[in-house]
């Protein structure tokens, strides 16, 4: 998509996201740039649409000097939740990143006209550089949680309010051991784990594939850190690293996993396992304001950053509704509780990759 040279001398147009040079000269913009994120890279898009089918995109506006702004995105399809062009799929970040107001704004046009040409109700941009004008935006749903790692251990350990550590310590005394890596035991008994996990909670498990993607781009740049318990998977977590922070990413634990604080454990263990690896920051992620995980990145002493996303909904539409906890899903996911493990492992994956 290209547009003419206006008085703001920018050009817009979808960049090739199948071109080695391309997609090196995107990744060095997104890595130069302070707002940049996993979630802006072309690897991670790529890695979305291998790991799921939902097709990978990205807007790229430039001037004499070079790229200006780029919008990452994805055009999700779900025969139940419909379409959407989310930036970024699968992300809690994303959105326009951009050097220039008014490319924001031109990107922010773009991406409304494509989606009126593909038939997509729905635009979502999770974080970013937002646009103003008629978007919805939501500044008071998600928080996200950062704090820098201390120097060593026991200073991360002394660094956590006293009764989170108090349960900590705890952990560290039930003899649960520790494996990293990104080999295929790492990968399976992630995976175990994990969608355990998320039906305990009722919800769909995503595609194994999506993990698989995802660690194969990111290669050094992403791990995975598991609790054993006599040998058995308890707790895991998949993890990003990118420019000096850790993210841990997609995680949880089995029921047995709260009896041994194996969760509380995992995420000691990551704060020095990233240590170790370089980083300097530790990134607990987003979650919904007033919910249990909100709470729980509390008690560990991170203070919360409110999160800006903006939706754009075409005229007489009503934007698509993928938030677990929706009133609207509650019947359903006291029902997916209640299917046997084997069978929602099955269907899961084939409804978790429409929710984007």
């Amino acid at each position: 998509m290209n547009a003419p040279m206006l008085r703001s001398k920018l050009t817009l147009r979808e960049a090739n996201l199948s071109d080695a040079h391309e997609v090196a000269r995107i990744d060095a913009w997104v890595m130069a740039n302070e707002g940049g994120l996993p979630f802006h890279r072309p690897k991670w898009l790529k890695a979305i649409e291998a790991g799921t089918g939902q097709a990978a995109h990205c807007l790229i506006a430039e001037n004499r000097d070079g790229i200006a702004a780029i919008l990452p995105f994805h055009l999700v399809h779900s025969p139940l939740f419909g379409r959407a062009l989310v930036s970024s799929g699968f992300a809690v970040g994303g959105g326009i990143l951009s050097n220039s107001p008014a490319a924001t704004r031109r990107l922010a046009a773009a991406i409304c006209e494509l989606a009126e040409r593909w038939s997509c109700p729905t635009v979502e941009l999770r974080g970013g550089s937002l646009p103003g004008g008629n978007w919805i935006e939501k500044r008071n749903a998600h928080a996200n949680f950062l704090k820098p790692l201390q120097g060593d251990d026991e200073a991360e350990l002394l660094a956590i309010p006293r009764k989170q550590r108090a349960e900590i310590r705890k952990g560290l005394d039930n003899g649960l051991m520790i494996e990293t890596g990104r080999g295929q035991r790492d990968r399976d008994c992630h995976y175990s784990v994990y969608a355990e996990s998320v039906h305990n909670l009722g919800t769909p498990v995503f595609p194994k594939s999506l993990m698989k993607s995802v660690l194969d781009a990111f290669g050094e740049e992403a791990d995975i850190l598991t609790v054993l318990s006599d040998g058995r998977p308890v707790a895991s977590v998949l993890s990003l690293y990118h420019k000096g922070v850790v993210m841990p990413y997609w995680g949880g634990g089995i029921w047995e996993a709260r009896r041994l604080r194996a969760n509380d454990v995992m995420y000691f263990a990551l704060m020095n396992h990233a240590r170790a690896q370089g980083c300097t920051h530790f990134d607990f992620g987003r979650s919904k304001i007033d919910s249990g995980a909100y709470h729980f990145k509390k008690n560990w002493g991170f203070e919360p950053e409110p999160m800006a996303y903006a939706i754009h909904i075409a005229d007489g539409q009503v934007p698509r509704d993928v938030n677990p906890n929706s009133p609207r899903y509650k019947a359903q996911i006291a029902l997916w509780q209640k299917l046997p493990l084997a069978v929602a492992n099955r269907l899961g994956p084939w409804i978790a990759k429409g929710l984007g």
